[in-house]
């Protein structure tokens, strides 16, 4: 398992971001030569910190198409993780539109030109909206409710279209709220479980935004990770969409009190108003999909993340 991509060179766009670089540090860890592509707007170089000269930095944005043919061409493989995220997204819809669909429009224009063997492109459960039944299946009903899952949506839509008319490489994988080591509680975009820690840790008590009753599928970020590199190495995988989740559902509520329950602390949770971004009431994904084609399965549960998250946490 520590050799599949011996010799392989790799693209990560977005690679100084909090799952890319996690995607990075594997990619580095089993032989692969890598070269990550990030516009630091959101990424940091902190997040590659003790893999210095194990790995190509260009600083740059997937807007920039002739930047992205130049490097495309002298990889073999693209994971294309580099976007804008919902909030900054909700913001700003143009800034989301040159990033999310354009950026990902040049990353496949390259990989057509230059023969890329495969592009797996880290999309968004977001894109399922509020769904009539549960857990949700990759082909179950799509509904857009902000400008990132628009995005995010017209972004598999291009995979697709390159994959059916140009023959290009592209995987979908749909991301369920990944959390864990590297999430940056500083960074104004980090998820939940983040900035609940970093309540927490500044002694401080969660903020939940409404009742608490919204559920979601909380994803270990090492299992994404895994799900990823799978993805890039199935045969069985061009042309797919995945989703990339536990099967669990776990609402708000119970998740601040884990937070607190794992930290020790004696405060209690609070209950602040909802936000523009906060539509969806529950969300929990079937994940039979992925174990059966890519022969992968998340193996961290919730409550095991927070733990590996809060040691992280408390000694970065």
């Amino acid at each position: 398992m520590e050799d599949r991509f011996q010799g392989k060179r790799v693209l990560v766009t977005g690679g100084a971001g909090f799952v890319g670089s996690n995607l990075v540090r594997k990619l580095v860890l089993e032989g692969a030569s890598t070269v990550v592509l990030d516009d630091l707007t959101t990424g940091s170089l902190d997040n590659l910190a003790g893999l210095e000269g194990q790995y190509e930095m260009l600083v740059g944005s997937v807007e920039d198409r002739d930047l992205v043919m130049k490097t495309v061409s002298g990889v073999q493989l693209v994971f294309h993780l580099a976007a804008r995220n919902i909030i900054a997204s909700t913001r700003n819809p143009y800034d989301d539109f040159r990033t999310n669909i354009g950026g990902t429009l040049n990353v496949l224009l390259a990989a057509r030109e230059h023969g890329i063997e495969r592009v797996v492109y880290t999309s968004s459960a977001s894109v399922y909206g509020n769904t009539r039944y549960l857990p949700i299946n990759e082909d179950d009903r799509i509904s857009i409710l902000t400008p990132y899952s628009a995005s995010k949506y017209s972004g598999e839509a291009y995979c697709q279209a390159f994959y059916e008319s140009y023959d290009v490489s592209a995987v979908i994988l749909r991301y369920s709220n990944v959390y864990g080591i590297g999430q940056d509680p500083q960074n104004p975009y980090c998820g939940v479980v983040s900035r609940f820690f970093q309540k927490v840790r500044a002694d401080q008590p969660p903020e939940i935004h409404g009742d608490g009753q919204q559920t979601r599928d909380y994803t270990y970020v090492g299992d994404a990770v895994e799900a990823t590199l799978s993805s890039a190495l199935s045969s069985r995988a061009p042309g797919e969409v995945f989703n990339v989740a536990t099967g669990i559902e776990t609402d708000a509520n119970t998740l601040a009190r884990w937070t607190l329950d794992i930290s020790g602390s004696p405060l209690k949770p609070v209950h602040i108003e909802r936000r523009d971004i906060d539509n969806i009431r529950r969300r929990v994904l079937n994940v039979e999909k992925a174990r059966r084609m890519l022969r992968w399965t998340p193996t961290t549960v919730l409550r095991d993340g927070l733990e590996i998250t809060w040691k992280w946490f408390v000694g970065s």
